[in-house]
Formats: structure tokens, C-alpha cells, sequence
């Protein structure tokens, strides 16, 4: 294995573990707030989500020797956000996350349970998608709009950085928002003490609470999220580059993992889509046998940076909530478009997509349940009656 080891494979690995937090890791924050979480228990979450998905990529790119990256479940954390608080709190939301995760054990281990996620139909699952994500897209303009002294800067930063190098323009973004912190926003007298005192890292455990609205808004919604947006892509991903793993079992030991998270507050571990196709590309290493140890790589950074979660939470926390939502809805503008445009390219789902899209993006819950759920249910009535009328229609022309 140690022959394997290169210097190139090494620092791609360490920039995958630096882009994969450092373009996502508000929106985790974000959505892990949004359903009830203190700064305490999403500092605890974060750090939960790191170090599990960096020992799991290790084990996986070990065991496998494959450029195996792992992350957390960006839109998962996006659908957080949008979904809001739930009858029960926090606790309710990490009995949901336990309940998803067991979900994608099953997933891995139960073939049926995964052909079934797979049969969702695709411009569904990205309407949806769609439509947990467009309201953290907004947030940039709102923050242009809350302070433009405060919001252009990290705006800018992303359009520029991004017109050279689009895998830069987050971390772009992000190092304006530090600046912006830093420079422009009045920290109060002691702030910085406590940040001090944060360094050192502090898991909390939440007792989870089991609940059907937790079932049906978060754990459902989220499960399906995952394995349609993260999980099923990050095989593609390794199947572009010539490797040829067993979705199953890494599907099963992403859950696992999932499941080690949740009690801390993580919502989902699961294979990486977008950063995976560093770790697996050519840039890792000429020699596709010894790419495995970028990934493996960039687990022992996403554990370093987990380690470094409380930190960074007490720094974000100092700011206007707005502006670590525009990092975060600046992060998830090539998501969205990607997922819009899958949605509504084939015409003869197009209007079931419309209406998936358009229930989940008004955020408004029915019975405490939420809008993505039934965003996906109203979609594929839509979608069952446009085919049962096409099929009639055929039938009504051959007689």
C-alpha cells in the first residue's frame, strides 16, 4: 500500500478536503440550524460529519484501493434549511437523520429498497432538488439588498474568481466573507475570547426523538435526497473514470457511518458526486491503481478540519445570518441549475416536474409535513396521469 503513496495523489487529496468543506460547510450549518440546532449542537454536527466521512473514506479507499470520496450531503442540508423547524425540535430532526441513515443501510444491503430509489424518476427527483435549493440561491441578492457594502464583496469574489477557475470560486467567496467579518462588521467586546475557547472541540449528544412528522418531512424527504443527488451520481462518477465498484456495500457502509453521526447531530455521510472526480480523475495520478491514496488522503484532512468545527461555528455566529447564507446559496447556484435543467428537459414530463418544483419551492408544510415530500407526490400523480391519458389516447387510435 505504501508504494502506492505519491506527493501529487497527497495534495490532491488535501485540496479535495479543503474544497469539499470549504464550499459547503455554511450550508450544513445553515440547514442544521434552521431545524432547531444551537450554535453548540451544529458545531457538534459539523464536527460529527467531518471526522465520519473522513474515516470512512480512509476505511473504503483501504479496503477497496479505490479513489473512494466521501461527503456530506450538501442538498441533504439544503433541504434542511428549507424544511424548517419540526414538532419536537432538534431532537426530533436527529431521530429523522438515525431513521435516514438506517434507511441507507437497508438501501445497500436490501437490493429491491435501492432498485425502488433508482426507479424515481429523474426529472422528479431534480425538480424537487430544484426546489429545496432555489431558496438559499436567493440569499446573495438578499444580502446585496440587507448591506451592499457587506453582501457585494462576497458576490463579486465569486463572479471574478470564478470566470478563471469555477472549483475557486466558493473558497473565493468564503475568504470575502472573512474579510467582510473581519473588516467590516462590529465584533462585540469578549467575542473573540470565546472563539478562543472554542478550539477545543466539544460533541454533543441530542437524545433523538421519533416522530411521523419527522418520518414523513425530514427522514424520507432527505433519504431520497441522498441516494438521488449523492449516493447514485458518486458511482457514476467512479464508472466515468474506469472503476467498476459494488454500489451496495458502499452504500450500506455510508450509512453506517451516517448512523455513528446522527446522535451528534449529523444528518448524512454519503459517496461524494462533485469532489470525487478529483480524487478519481488524472490529476490525482497518471496511474488510475494509485489514485485511491488521494482519496484516502483527503479523509485524514476532512478529520483535521472536523476537529476545528467549534471554531469556526463560534466565528461564523459573529456575522449576519444572511451572509453565510449567501456563501452557502452562492455554493449551491451549479447544483440548482444542473437539477433545473434535468428537470425540465423531457416534454413529456415536463409538467409534472413544474409542479414537483413549484409545491417544494412555496416551503409551505401540509399536516407538519413538508413541501418536498409532497412536491414529489403531487409530481408523480401528475406524471402516473399524463401517462395513463397518453396510453388511453394510443389505445382510442388503434381501434
Amino acid at each position: 500500500m505504501l508504494k502506492d503513496f505519491s506527493v501529487q495523489a497527497m495534495f490532491m487529496g488535501l485540496l479535495t478536503a479543503f474544497v469539499g468543506s470549504a464550499s459547503s460547510f455554511a450550508v450544513v450549518l445553515h440547514g442544521l440550524e434552521a431545524v432547531g440546532a444551537t450554535d453548540a449542537q451544529a458545531a457538534s454536527g459539523l464536527m460529527a460529519l467531518s471526522i465520519s466521512m473522513g474515516i470512512c473514506a480512509i476505511v473504503l479507499s483501504a479496503v477497496t484501493r479505490l479513489p473512494i470520496s466521501i461527503a456530506w450531503s450538501t442538498p441533504g442540508a439544503a433541504l434542511l434549511a428549507s424544511t424548517g423547524p419540526i414538532e419536537g425540535g432538534f431532537n426530533a430532526a436527529v431521530g429523522a437523520f438515525l431513521i435516514c441513515g438506517a434507511l441507507i443501510v437497508v438501501a445497500g444491503l436490501f437490493k429491491p429498497l435501492g432498485r425502488a430509489v433508482a426507479a424515481i424518476p429523474a426529472p422528479l427527483a431534480n425538480a424537487m432538488l430544484s426546489g429545496v435549493l432555489i431558496g438559499l440561491c436567493f440569499a446573495p441578492v438578499k444580502a446585496i439588498g440587507f448591506n451592499p457594502v457587506l453582501g457585494l464583496p462576497i458576490v463579486v469574489a465569486w463572479i471574478v474568481v470564478g470566470a478563471f477557475k469555477r472549483l475557486w470560486a466558493v473558497p473565493a467567496a468564503l475568504a470575502a466573507f472573512v474579510l467582510v467579518l473581519t473588516f467590516g462588521v462590529d465584533i462585540p467586546d469578549g467575542a473573540l475570547s470565546s472563539l478562543e475557547q472554542s478550539l477545543v472541540p466539544a460533541a454533543e449528544f441530542v437524545r433523538p426523538v421519533f416522530s411521523l412528522a419527522g418520518l414523513v418531512s425530514i427522514a424520507l424527504p432527505l433519504f431520497i435526497v441522498t441516494m438521488a443527488s449523492q449516493n447514485i451520481p458518486g458511482i457514476a462518477v467512479l464508472k466515468v473514470n474506469h472503476y467498476d465498484p459494488k454500489p451496495g456495500p458502499l452504500f450500506a457502509v455510508t450509512g453506517f457511518f451516517s448512523l455513528l453521526s446522527a446522535p451528534f447531530g449529523g444528518h448524512a455521510v454519503n459517496l461524494a458526486a462533485i469532489t470525487a472526480a478529483m480524487c478519481a480523475g488524472q490529476d490525482a495520478h497518471t496511474d488510475p491503481k494509485r489514485r485511491y491514496w488521494a482519496s484516502l488522503t483527503a479523509g485524514v484532512g476532512y478529520v483535521i478540519l472536523g476537529l476545528l468545527a467549534g471554531a469556526v461555528t463560534a466565528f461564523v455566529a459573529l456575522a449576519p445570518p444572511i451572509l453565510i447564507e449567501a456563501v452557502a446559496g452562492l455554493a449551491l447556484v451549479g447544483a440548482f441549475s444542473s437539477s433545473a435543467m434535468s428537470a425540465f428537459q423531457a416534454p413529456e414530463s415536463r409538467e409534472a416536474a413544474a409542479i414537483t418544483f413549484l409545491v417544494t419551492a412555496s416551503g409551505v408544510s401540509f399536516g407538519g409535513i413538508s413541501g418536498a415530500f409532497w412536491g414529489l407526490i403531487a409530481g408523480g400523480l401528475m406524471l402516473a396521469l399524463s401517462r395513463l391519458v397518453s396510453v388511453w389516447k394510443d389505445r382510442s387510435q388503434q381501434r
